[in-house]
């Protein structure tokens, strides 16, 4: 299929209206196979106007006389207005927008044809291997070693091709205990605690369904990562599944731990809304942004009805638990809910976050995100396939990867100096997570599973850690008054310490301007006391709980 069968006009004269504060934009707009364009008349500004068309979520089109208007809500949360010249050319791009902002095929998506100046193919996707990580937990503890038991993905096709497993347990087994868990996600290592000698574990649920099965492997597998840890020690699995979910999906194939089996493990259940709940909580969200004209009661009602901060409250909450567990009870903690690809990531990343100084570092946040994301399987292609504004009923779509961003932005406001990255991290990350030039979002699975390797993401398109790692990008992305901090940071999670996210949720509406000059003036003096030697300390009651 070529991109031109799709293009049922070239180019048509229109006014582009951006949003509040911000000027029109008057020139010639044209459609090629992946963007919108808009090129300013003689007499503006020679900046050209570009929109990468996966960024439209949805599009409305109205005509009248001989003139029409084409709005576009897209994926970052912008909504823009086209008024165009000519009724026929307004229905031609609205329809010729359809098709190509709705191709499935990842072949033909953006990334493949992104070839920016400065950055090489095959950059940056080896920044982040599982060798790496491995060499970290190796100099603490020769309890675990790197299994490439997956190395065909044979055993789960959402699994890397290596991970971290107790020293004591054979691949035989861990192919046992893979056929045990759903999607044959059997429990790996996600982070080692070296102050505790504890671990975080992820997984699927186990299938032990209505006849309540039981894998010898499986709790081999459990019971070695209590004999690794230290005599004595204890296990919490925390399922994010309520007790009643997680009876119901007994009785389809899958299920829970049963005690008897699993000697010193403890389960939790703590839920955590995923798939059409939290989409749809969501959109109400945006809908109740982009309502100017609403009452101060009418928008608080509308905000506490759509239960966003709820969910964030909730995500925050058994994240700390998790930590808890091993900071201050030594114990070690299997985390999972039903396919171990959502919510399960979400705890074990935030849980990370709250313990380990390193992945609150500019590097070892991009690690994280790599290791307990990308490689672990969530399926962005599904959960991103359309934001807030889609007309479409949601089938895969749930805003999981936004919501630990917003969790992030929450740890950020509560402890300003210990984070190395700022808003501007989150912001781009949310961005490419949902409409991208770069290739690390693509597909469903991390980049070294067959339906990545079919496509040559890794060969044909540049990582997203290539770009944001760019002197000249850095500077956005970076917290100027960061400070590193040993401690474990502890979120408060009552209603009063939890914020709405204006700067994503609202950036698009109110003016960018001052927030951009007050983060400027914030670098320059960040830089002042540096150069000064008067470098900003850390607060004593950022490592407070």
């Amino acid at each position: 299929m070529e991109f031109s069968e799709l293009i049922r006009t070239g180019q048509a004269q229109a006014e582009l209206l951006r949003g509040p504060e911000m000027p029109p934009l008057r020139g010639t707009l044209c459609v090629t196979g992946h963007h919108l364009l808009l090129s300013p008349g003689p007499q503006a500004t020679p900046d050209l106007w570009l929109l990468l068309l996966r960024s439209v979520d949805s599009i409305e089109k109205r005509v009248a006389g001989d003139a029409g208007t084409i709005t576009l809500r897209c994926k970052d949360l912008r909504v823009l207005q086209l008024d165009i010249e000519g009724v026929e050319a307004t229905l031609d791009i609205a329809r010729s927008i359809e098709a190509l902002s709705s191709l499935e095929s990842v072949i033909t998506s953006f990334p493949f044809f992104y070839r920016p100046k400065g950055l090489r193919l095959g950059e940056a996707w080896h920044f982040h291997p599982p060798e790496r990580y491995y060499k970290r937990i190796a100099r603490e503890t020769r309890a675990w070693r790197l299994s490439e038991a997956n190395e065909d993905f044979s055993l789960c096709p959402s699994y890397p091709r290596a991970v971290i497993v107790p020293r004591a347990v054979d691949d035989d087994a861990l192919a046992r205990s893979a056929r045990f868990r759903q999607g044959g996600r059997f429990p790996v290592l996600s982070y080692y605690h070296a102050p505790s000698g504890t671990v975080l574990l992820r997984s699927s649920q186990p299938l032990t369904g209505p006849q309540k099965r039981r894998c010898a492997e499986d709790e081999e597998l459990l019971r070695a990562v209590l004999a690794e840890a230290r005599p004595g020690a204890r296990g919490f699995i925390v399922d994010t599944r309520s007790a009643q979910a997680a009876k119901q999906a007994r009785m389809t194939g899958g299920g829970t731990e049963a005690k008897a089996a699993y000697p010193g493990w403890k389960r939790l259940h703590r839920p955590l809304e995923r798939g059409r709940p939290l989409q749809e909580s969501f959109v109400r969200l945006m809908e109740a942004c982009g309502d100017p004209e609403q009452s101060m009661d009418r928008w608080l009602s509308r905000l506490d009805g759509c239960r966003w901060l709820s969910h964030v409250k909730e995500a925050l909450s058994t994240a700390c638990l998790a930590a808890q567990g091993m900071e201050w009870e030594g114990a070690c903690i299997l985390v999972h809910g039903a396919e171990g690809t959502d919510s399960t990531l979400l705890v074990t990343s935030l849980g990370q976050l709250i313990l380990d100084p390193l992945s609150r570092t500019m590097a070892g946040f991009q690690e994280l995100i790599e290791r307990e994301w990308i490689q672990a399987g969530h399926p962005f292609q599904l959960r991103c396939a359309h934001s807030a504004f889609s007309h479409t009923r949601p089938k895969h779509e749930a805003p999981i990867f936004l919501l630990f961003l917003d969790c992030m932005w929450q740890l950020g406001r509560q402890f300003p100096l210990s984070l190395e990255f700022g808003e501007g991290m989150l912001l781009a990350l949310f961005d490419h997570s949902y409409a991208s030039p770069f290739g690390t979002f693509l597909c469903n699975t991390h980049s070294l599973t067959p339906s990545r390797c079919l496509c040559e993401v890794r060969t044909q398109t540049h990582s997203l850690w290539s770009g944001l790692n760019q002197p000249k990008e850095q500077r956005k992305l970076q917290n100027p008054l960061y400070v590193p901090n040993p401690l474990a940071i502890w979120p408060s999670v009552e209603p009063q310490s939890l914020r709405l996210w204006q700067g994503l949720f609202l950036r698009w509406t109110h003016p960018p301007e001052p927030s951009e000059v007050a983060w400027e003036k914030v670098w320059q003096i960040a830089t002042d006391q540096k150069t000064e030697g008067s470098q900003p300390t850390d607060s004593a009651s950022e490592s407070q709980p």
